[in-house]
């Protein structure tokens, strides 16, 4: 790459050997340690960290003039300083010449880097996963955190192109031809071939859909690069940085677009169950399940995305260094095929009085089945405003809890839930369902969608039930209101389970550990022949 009769890229090495010496940093550096990806150099030097846009034009981005590099310096600050405000502090100009460099000065700059404060590199998701050291309550943070971060960036208006079907299906028709372009192997390119007949064919299928999303406000300012190696769990709690700032056409995507990056690469690192802990909760937070067919669709895309960069760094690097991407390279094209693969709708009902561990039980069985779970006392909080947490003060028949709002509560429930069926997933309906009519509603939705129907019955004796409830409202961290008089009223008004409904129930003892063969057992029920 040259630029006004330079070698740019020999300047940016000569820059960046000569960086590695703390003597040139304003401050004190310490040992200078550089990280290298496919587009930047990044420098660790004391408590700061300073990154440089490589002079590159790779298609999806063009770094190949000083002046380019510097506005997208300035976009990277603007953008990571909505998630991450703590590291982002300055862009700083380099001057001096290659060989003898200094930050800042009055001199002509001859490069821009963005300073970050640092932090350990032990802190990155990606090496806390790798280390077994993250939790599963760090997964909730992170989802919280992305609804919360998806409910106030900004969204495209009804003027800009962003989020249209052409709009989207852009960068995915250019990323097949840049992956073509980097795979030689004749198994390769059956394999991309093959994706990309099938990310055509959806996509096709899913032109209404994507409109529709558009029109309805899903298409936001989002991150853009969303994988666990730029997110880091500091002392201040979880920061997610590196956003897109190179392309507005791969930031103004729609935010499933956005989760299906994050969700591909918890799976692809071997937690599934993180992976589908961390959508659930999201969708919990969004109440909204309608744009679940595109959700493999975006994860292909996002899994060939991966599959590129490491196409792309394998090209760049060493021999040592080569076998390992073309490795990275593989594992992503076969996440992206698993992707592809249709999935198993099962309609699972969960059923029990207050305090019989439905949610303990509908937790383990999301996180191992990839099911998606709808919960009765979020959905009637939000049918009235209300958020989960947000006690209502309602007494047991009053309020959000009369017969007209249990009544809209299992339409809400019944509407998700097919919602999700008709996507491919299976479905959790996480309720007390005690009367006859709410289980009868959805036997009738799973018979119409001619997929499997149990109905999961909680038990636990009354004192546990008693001290469960109790404990539960003490913490107050769960959206149930649930107390002894809820209690004693279900008691009295519930409803036995009819021969039919006995037939295909699974009755689970929660005062004994989770069944592990009953994921197992779910996965092997068939239709029933009367469907």
């Amino acid at each position: 790459m040259t630029e006004n009769g330079r070698n740019v890229a020999g300047d940016q090495a000569a820059l960046v050997a000569a960086l590695r010496n703390p003597d040139y940093y304003p401050h004190p550096a310490g040992q200078v340690e550089v990280i290298e990806t496919h587009i930047s150099y990044v420098l660790l030097s004391g408590a700061y960290a300073y990154k440089i846009k490589k002079a590159v034009a790779l298609g999806f981005l063009d770094f190949s003039t000083l002046a380019r590099r510097h506005n997208y310096c300035e976009e990277e600050l603007r953008l990571n300083r909505r998630l991450a405000p703590e590291l982002y502090l300055a862009v700083v100009a380099i001057t001096g010449s290659p060989d003898a460099p200094r930050f800042g000065g009055n001199g002509e700059a001859i490069e821009y880097a963005v300073q970050m404060a640092r932090f350990s590199q032990e802190a990155l998701l990606d090496r806390q996963l790798a280390a077994g050291r993250l939790s599963p309550n760090v997964i909730d943070e992170l989802a919280d955190q992305l609804a919360d971060f998806h409910e106030r960036t900004q969204r495209a208006s009804p003027d800009q192109p962003f989020g249209s079907p052409e709009a989207v299906w852009e960068p995915m028709a250019q990323n097949f031809a840049q992956l073509g372009q980097q795979l030689s192997g004749a198994a390769d390119s059956t394999r991309l071939a093959a994706l990309e007949a099938w990310s055509r064919q959806r996509f096709s299928q899913l032109a209404d859909l994507l409109a529709a999303r558009s029109r309805d406000g899903w298409i936001r300012e989002c991150h853009g690069d969303l994988h666990c190696g730029n997110i880091a769990r500091t002392g201040d709690g979880l920061r997610i940085f590196d956003c897109i700032e190179f392309d507005p056409g791969l930031r103004w995507i729609d935010v499933l677009n956005e989760i299906a990056f994050l969700t591909m690469d918890l799976e692809e690192r071997g937690r599934a169950d993180y992976a589908h802990r961390l959508l659930n909760r999201y969708l919990e937070a969004k109440g909204e399940y309608r744009g679940l067919p595109l959700l493999a669709f975006y994860t292909v895309y996002r899994a060939l995305v991966r599959a590129k960069v490491a196409a792309i760094r394998a090209s760049q690097e060493h021999p040592a260094s080569r076998l390992a991407e073309l490795a990275n390279c593989d594992r992503y094209l076969a996440c992206a095929v698993k992707a592809t693969l249709p999935g198993k709708p099962t309609l699972m009902l969960m059923h029990g009085l207050a305090g019989s561990g439905k949610s303990w039980l509908a937790q383990q069985l999301l996180e191992r089945l990839g099911a998606l779970r709808i919960r009765s006392d979020v959905e009637r909080k939000r049918l009235f405003g209300l958020s989960a947490l947000t006690r209502s003060d309602c007494a047991v028949g009053d309020g959000i809890y009369d017969t007209a709002a249990t009544k809209a509560t299992y339409d809400r429930l019944v509407e998700s839930a097919s919602h999700i069926l008709a996507a491919g997933y299976p479905v959790l309906v996480d309720a007390a369902n005690l009367q006859a009519w709410q289980r009868a509603a959805f036997r009738d939705l799973a018979a119409a969608r001619k997929v499997p129907f149990v109905i999961l019955a909680c038990t636990a004796p009354e004192a546990l039930l008693q001290a469960r409830l109790v404990s539960r409202q003490a913490a107050g961290c769960d959206a149930s209101e649930a107390d002894y008089a809820v209690l004693t009223q279900q008691m009295r008004t519930q409803e036995a389970l009819t021969l039919e409904e006995e037939a295909c129930c699974l009755g689970i003892d929660t005062t004994r550990p989770f069944p592990e063969d009953l994921p197992g057992r779910l996965l092997g029920i068939q239709i029933p022949s009367d469907h």
